[in-house]
């Protein structure tokens, strides 16, 4: 990793950190006691998360194409405003109506600052060679569940759920955005792919394009069902309450111990690599849980934990070592509307299953493994691209 980059990396691993820890984290913690304050169902919070994800998915494509012109560093320092406005709008929420605005501006901060922006922002300054620089700021974000979910049920516990809200407001526009703008590069001008008459580029959605999409959305489905659901799920596989949240708090620490393996081991390798081994780990876990019970759910949560984390940097390296940078992120856009429709349906879907079938519902999330593993295995070697043809060495 260059010590030019360092700093980067750095600023986008920690802006990223407080990115996801006050949004997609945030649920989680805040969605209990705002329900009991407000006198409503902590399902309409889930609910209005939900249509946040929906949103980040379909304003997705433009970011991608704004970056792919100009770079993401404008563009993520909105996002922190954004975030901020979102965050604030919680805290003063006093109705449903006043939560379900509040989530619909945080789903446009998702949509401007999460991973894909940040990868979109690092393959434009870097082309070919960001891939390193993607699992690094992968490598420090992977700890936001980590970070975010204490520091949230902290502030919830001291200060309540509104001032939290406030105090990660507070991040973002005190830490995360100066960091955006003053170590964050203006990337050099650069040529994409052909456009269309409507000056928006011409992506084809071909076959590897298509198994793409499958894979990521099967896979974003069972990361964000486990995400809202595992300690439950763990449960009804027979661990008691307290096993089951040790468990699960594994996951961030496994996310992170596979990243590092994947820059120290897998950086010679296609990302192919990664991506086809990561999708192996949750049918794994599912299996480890099947035959062992109760006693292996912190095996499950450390192997599925750490397919998770891979798959979030193959999610970032698989379309530019095939594609190549031109036009990414548009394409990355592309590729994550399906995800983030399947990320938003999992919370509700799986608690359907998990009522239906309980522990069973695991058989689902296995099966919804092997069809990303089988994406992944039908990629072709080599693809051609509408700039150049790129050789997938495996």
């Amino acid at each position: 990793m260059s010590q030019q980059r360092l700093p980067v990396i750095l600023a986008l691993g920690v802006t990223q950190t407080i990115a996801w820890a006050s949004s997609y984290y945030l649920p989680a913690i805040l969605a209990a006691p705002i329900a009991r304050d407000l006198g409503i169902s902590p399902t309409y919070i889930f609910a209005a998360f939900s249509i946040a994800v929906l949103i980040s998915g379909l304003i997705g494509p433009r970011v991608g194409r704004h970056i792919d012109r100009v770079g993401g560093r404008g563009l993520l320092a909105i996002s922190n405003l954004v975030f901020a406005a979102g965050l604030v709008a919680l805290a003063l929420a006093q109705s449903l109506a006043m939560v379900g605005v509040a989530w619909l501006i945080l789903g446009l901060g998702m949509g401007l600052g999460l991973y894909d922006s940040a990868f979109a922002t690092l393959t434009r300054l870097y082309g070919r060679e960001a891939r390193s620089a993607i699992t690094g700021i992968a490598l420090i974000a992977g700890l936001a569940s980590t970070v975010g979910w204490p520091l949230s049920a902290w502030g919830i516990e001291a200060l309540g759920w509104r001032t939290t809200c406030l105090a990660w407001a507070a991040a973002h526009i005190l830490l995360a955005l100066p960091l955006n703008l003053a170590l964050l590069p203006e990337p050099a001008p650069t040529l994409g792919a052909p456009a269309g008459d409507n000056g928006t580029p011409v992506i084809a959605m071909d076959r590897t394009m298509w198994l793409l999409a499958i894979a990521f959305a099967a896979l974003w489905f069972v990361a964000t069902a486990m995400a809202s659901h595992l300690p439950g799920l763990l449960v009804a596989a027979g661990a008691t309450h307290a096993q089951a949240v040790a468990a699960a708090a594994l996951m961030g620490p496994a996310q992170v111990a596979a990243r590092v393996v994947e820059a120290r081991y897998l950086m010679g390798y296609h990302p192919l690599v990664s991506a086809r081994l990561a999708a192996m780990a949750h049918p794994i876990a599912v299996l480890l849980l099947a035959c062992g019970g109760a006693a292996f759910a912190p095996a499950f949560a450390l192997v599925h934990g750490a397919g998770n984390g891979i798959m979030t940097i193959a999610r970032g390296t698989v379309p530019l070592a095939i594609y190549g940078p031109a036009n990414y992120g548009y394409r990355l856009g592309l590729l994550g509307a399906p995800a983030r429709v399947a990320q938003a349906l999992a919370p509700f879907l799986f608690a359907v299953l998990i009522e239906q079938f309980g522990a069973g519902a695991f058989v689902v999330s296995g099966l919804l493994g092997v069809v990303t593993l089988a994406a992944f295995l039908l990629i072709h070697a080599v693809v051609e691209t509408p700039t150049a043809p790129v050789a997938a060495q495996q």
